[in-house]
């Protein structure tokens, strides 16, 4: 007996439903959340889902909420109600925006400790001029913004406090800079062409997670330390998980050294030159990651190690990874590779296959108050 249009059409849309729902509740953390209607009068009880080494950054957790109705910059002397106001501010708060908004920044945005930046219920860019600098703090989580097309910075005056106008030399063009700070977490946002790298953590930075992003049409994607001789590095460790690195994008996805690196969950639309690399024996877990080579026979290798030395001993291991279109990952090292979570940042990697469907949603999503996003 034929199929009637309405049946199908209703086959289709709870298949639909199923497949959204699954996405949903596989990844750990849009599963902590993304159901509750009420997100948007419980805003700060996102910073209770996150997982891995950035697990316990708080942001605003304990701070009233700020809400940013100005898209204009001031380095100097910010306004209340733009964003650069609400995160040089000493005590805690969660930003939110009460409208869509291009933010085009004068100089680099200087984050203070426990901050959210938090860009659900509106589309939110930060574009065309410098971008965001975390130095120097601790408990930062930004969450559902767009983050492209940043520029360097000139030298010049820039508030990092209410109290301190200090003089800066001028950013490099990243995304986002992460330095000598520790529990952060990026989750949900949107980066591309950026003029340096799209997120770089380095000189010490340590307690991060990088989660649910979509990168996309980038040279130097992501760096993990800050140089071969830079040996604080060590201290480092880096959750990347259920990320999307999508279309034009070459390489470090991420580059590691010294520190270590839990590459989970993730999924890799090609690569141009490499996926994931590092010097400087840094230890490197890929976990459940999907890989789909790109058609050039002379990259189809996921690594690239650089520097010369002990290679075989640095530890690189790929754990029930799916390599497509001729992706191969080359291991190497002894010893255990667990990045030994404490119990509350420990969560299970989902089989591969099942990848690209809990990154379907990476990047910011569309979020309507009153309704599960």
């Amino acid at each position: 007996m034929a199929t009637s249009p309405t049946l199908l059409l209703l086959s289709c849309f709870i298949l639909h439903l199923a497949y959204s729902t699954e996405s949903a509740v596989l990844n750990k953390i849009d599963s902590c959340w993304r159901a509750k209607s009420n997100w948007a009068s419980n805003r700060q009880a996102l910073a209770n889902c996150g997982i891995g080494f950035g697990k316990d950054s708080i942001g605003g957790k304990y701070g009233s909420i700020y809400k940013v109705t100005d898209p204009s910059d001031d380095p100097i002397s910010p306004k209340p109600g733009t964003l650069r106001y609400g995160v040089i501010q000493t005590q805690p708060l969660w930003i939110i925006f009460a409208k869509d908004m291009v933010i085009r920044l004068d100089n680099e945005l200087i984050m203070n400790s426990y901050k959210t930046i938090d860009g659900r219920g509106a589309k939110v860019e930060i574009a065309n001029g410098p971008c965001i600098t975390i130095q120097g703090v601790s408990h930062v989580i930004i969450h559902g913004i767009s983050i492209h097309d940043c520029k360097p910075s000139k030298a010049g005056l820039v508030r990092s406090t209410p109290s301190h106008l200090g003089h800066r030399r001028g950013s490099d063009g990243d995304g986002i800079s992460i330095f000598a700070s520790s529990n952060i977490w990026i989750d949900h946002c949107f980066l591309a062409r950026c003029a340096d790298g799209l997120i770089d953590v380095i000189h010490a930075s340590t307690s991060i997670t990088i989660s649910n992003n979509y990168f996309t049409q980038h040279d130097k994607v992501m760096l993990l330390g800050h140089s071969d001789e830079y040996t604080a590095d060590k201290k480092m460790k880096v959750t990347i998980a259920f990320n999307r690195f999508a279309s034009g994008l070459i390489e470090r996805m991420p580059r590691v050294r010294f520190g270590y690196a839990h590459v989970v969950n993730n999924k890799y639309d090609g690569w141009k030159m490499y996926a994931i690399g590092g010097s400087s024996n840094p230890t490197i877990l890929s976990e459940g990651n999907y890989y789909v080579a790109p058609n050039n026979p002379a990259t189809k290798q996921v690594t690239k190690r650089e520097m010369k030395g002990k290679l075989k001993n640095w530890k690189w291991r790929s754990s029930k990874d799916a390599f497509l279109n001729g992706a191969y990952f080359v291991p190497s090292g002894y010893g255990s590779c667990d990045p030994n979570y404490s119990p509350t940042q420990y969560f299970t990697a989902v089989p591969a296959s099942l990848v690209p469907a809990i990154t379907l949603n990476a990047g910011p999503l569309t979020c309507v108050v009153g309704k599960a996003c």
